[in-house]
């Protein structure tokens, strides 16, 4: 049983739960310059003091949270190198093909294989890392040049080079089914102008743009590798980083070996590390005990504190920028990158019935009862701990669920409302489903529960092959990576089908502006307006949990819930 608070634990304790096998399918169709370079670095300055203040944020005095622990630094102690380390990964990533991929998990395997022009490090700041240095920018915001590192290689022997970097980058841009187009801005063009520099164009000032090529814009791709593999390059990756694509066996594993032609090869002190897919959090837990494994990520809020105290073991853990939310179709037919088109139902045309169902949902409740209060409650996409707050980004829709059942029977629809709603299969993930299921029934709904594995409720986002989905996102420095993608129209990741001119043109004005003051105000708009449509109604915050073996050191996790393994090593026993 499942107890949101004293008021409702009898009839939280009586209700019955109601789901469909893994393998149902609901689909609503068919059944200087330091003076030229703040132009565009200045949006992530903040972000250092932003996150370092969130690190005590706590949703109550009961709260477990405590300061961000991101690393197990190797420090003085003795490196034993080589080795094969054994990553437990709590879902299996999708393709890996950076311009492409959707997945918080292949971002883990990607760190290790395929670097980036620019990184975030334990601060939130934004540093380079294949470029040279911060962009420099005309100072009519828009041209962008980025000076590129030299006397770098691909795992294919292949140099890196200002070619290189605008192939990618025009890769993002035009590559069918590229989740990374919306990310990169209004480019009008990429050239390499000498091997070293990059100069992009815009047809109006892009502020996020070095915080797009922070992640997976970023990441550079082999020409040779490209050409090549053309559309199969997903399947064996050849970027710039510590390791290079082992193999992959599907829904099993995925092993990255050490790349000897690494820039930094002296620094790397693994032979090779395995991603091994365990979905279940008690699994990941035991294989972490047993040491079958030695990192895991997601670790249950149920088992932390029994690891933390477990001899042997380290727990990183550290706030996220990102959330997790329930995504409504309101219009994905086709699938993502085609027009909105028009889904006749009541929960698709009418915003009442979705703000009636985020009015249902006690968000605080449900972060205490189901995790303990170790993460957070959330209601938009813009995290506190973003210099892009703002009180209309923090502000959580009333709970009312009498309000909610008036506002359904004034829409004379029939009371309970049913809504099915496709959730991951994990179990963390099916508890809080079932809790938000008791839940929104006082709202005057009808959840059912269809849960499917993960890499397959990715697809079905994608095609628009829900009525409601619950799912989340990792997180971006710039609040730009959370937003834009997910609800502009016609975004890389706008699964809900989601289109209001109104709140496109808030989002283009926000990116063409640096001041972070000017840009949370209109970040502000823009979640008035979600709030009052719902496409996603935000829920809460996860705090990542990642768990490993004393017997290494050197692993990282940052707020963009990724991983870091590329360092790591094991250490002899103190």
């Amino acid at each position: 049983m499942i107890v949101f608070n004293h008021r409702r634990n009898a009839e939280l304790a009586d209700r019955k739960i109601r789901m469909l096998p893994s393998h149902s399918r609901f689909s609503p169709q068919k059944t200087s310059s330091v003076a030229r370079k703040a132009l565009i670095p200045i949006v992530v300055l903040g972000l250092a003091l932003s996150v370092t203040a969130c690190q005590q944020v706590q949703t109550n005095e009961e709260s477990p949270q405590g300061e961000d622990v991101t690393s197990a630094p190797i420090g003085d102690q003795t490196i034993v190198e080589g080795g094969d380390l054994v990553m437990a990964l709590s879902a299996e990533p999708d393709r890996l093909d950076p311009t492409t991929s959707s997945s918080l998990y292949t971002r883990y395997v990607m760190q290790t294989m395929c670097e980036k022009l620019y990184d975030i490090d334990a601060d939130g700041e934004i540093v380079p890392m294949l470029a040279s240095e911060l962009p420099d920018v005309s100072s009519d915001g828009l041209t962008v040049t980025i000076p590129v590192r030299k006397g770098i290689v691909f795992a294919d022997g292949s140099g890196l080079d200002a070619d290189a970097v605008a192939q990618t980058i025009e890769r993002g841009l035009t590559l069918e089914g590229s989740s990374r187009k919306s990310e990169l801005g209004p480019i009008t063009a990429v050239a390499a102008i000498d091997p070293t520099h990059v100069e992009v164009t815009f047809s109006e000032p892009f502020a996020p743009l070095t915080a797009a090529l922070a992640d997976r814009a970023g990441m550079i791709l082999s020409p040779q590798a490209l050409a090549e593999k053309g559309d199969a390059f997903g399947d064996s990756p050849v970027c710039v980083g510590a390791f290079k694509f082992g193999e992959r066996i599907p829904q099993t594993s995925i092993t990255v070996e050490r790349d000897p032609l690494y820039y930094d090869a002296e620094n790397v002190h693994l032979d090779s590390i395995t991603y091994r897919i365990i979905t279940d959090s008690n699994i990941r837990s035991a294989n972490l005990k047993s040491g079958d494994v030695q990192v895991a990520d997601t670790i249950s809020t149920q088992d932390v504190d029994s690891l933390a105290d477990s001899e042997g073991i380290g727990v990183l853990q550290v706030g996220s920028l990102g959330y997790q939310g329930l995504t409504l179709n309101l219009g994905n037919v086709n699938g993502i990158g085609t027009p909105p088109a028009e889904i006749d139902t009541p929960l698709a045309t009418n915003p009442d019935i979705r703000e009636a169902l985020s009015m249902s949902v006690d968000r605080e409740a449900l972060v205490s009862s189901v995790f303990s209060n170790w993460y957070s409650p959330a209601c938009s996409p813009i995290s506190p701990a973003s210099p892009f707050a703002s009180e209309a980004s923090e502000a959580c829709p009333e709970y009312d669920p009498e309000g909610a059942k008036k506002i359904l029977e004034d829409a004379g629809v029939s009371v309970p409302f049913p809504i099915t709603m496709q959730v991951s299969n994990n179990p963390d993930t099916l508890r809080f489903a079932q809790a938000l299921q008791a839940a929104v029934a006082e709202g005057g709904f009808e959840l059912t529960i269809a849960p499917v594995e993960y890499s397959t409720l990715l697809d079905v986002q994608t095609r628009g092959d829900f009525e409601a989905l619950q799912l989340g996102w990792s997180g971006r420095v710039d609040p730009h990576g959370n937003m834009y993608n997910f609800l502009s129209t016609g975004g890389g990741n706008n699964y809900s089908g989601y289109s209001n001119p109104e709140v496109d043109d808030l989002m283009d004005e926000a990116a063409t502006i640096n001041d972070p003051a000017e840009r949370a105000e209109i970040y502000g708009q823009v979640v008035e307006i979600v709030q009052e449509e719902n496409p996603v109604i935000y829920l809460y915050r996860v705090r990542s949990l990642t768990a490993y073996s004393t017997d290494i050191a050197g692993v990282e996790t940052f707020a963009d819930g990724v991983v870091h393994l590329s360092h790591a090593a094991f250490v002899e026993a103190e």
